[in-house]
């Protein structure tokens, strides 16, 4: 069983700041072989999901409120599962957590995110619509979507 816990930047603890980046270095740097630092300086900005299972983190995504990353729209993204997850519906659990915390929020703004374009089909299934042309992004293709409020249901 996954346990969900949110923190600001600031109230990450040091081995939460350590394993995120570490599960996030794993993933995107020595498994998908991105090109693009991850260390960017928005990670201050930014609410952190971690999904931790038998205390060890296994998902994790970052969330951008309206006006820290767009001036009207809120976005995620560094969205994440342990490899030996994958496949049991964690990122389905993700993707709950986060728009129940945006309703919780009281988040009428839209989403706008930079999936992966592999993930367009499951971002689709939440409401999600492409805006524009694939792109790369770090040596991975992207594309950008929008989902027009996070109060639309799956």
């Amino acid at each position: 069983m996954l346990t969900w816990k949110w923190c600001t930047f600031q109230s990450l603890t040091l081995q939460e700041l350590y394993d995120l980046l570490a599960l996030r270095q794993e993933v995107f740097t020595v498994e998908q072989k991105c090109t693009e630092n991850d260390l960017d300086y928005h990670d201050q900005e930014a609410w952190h999901l971690l999904g931790y299972q038998d205390n060890k983190l296994v998902a994790y995504l970052r969330l951008f409120l309206e006006g820290k990353k767009y001036p009207d729209a809120v976005a995620f993204g560094r969205v994440l599962t342990d490899r030996s997850l994958r496949g049991q519906g964690v990122g389905h659990e993700l993707m709950k957590q986060v728009l129940l915390f945006l309703q919780n929020q009281n988040n009428i703004s839209p989403i706008i995110i930079s999936a992966q374009l592999y993930l367009e089909k499951f971002y689709c299934s939440y409401g999600f619509e492409i805006m524009g042309e694939p792109y790369d992004e770090g040596g991975i293709p992207h594309i950008k979507m929008l989902k027009a409020s996070s109060y639309a249901k799956k």
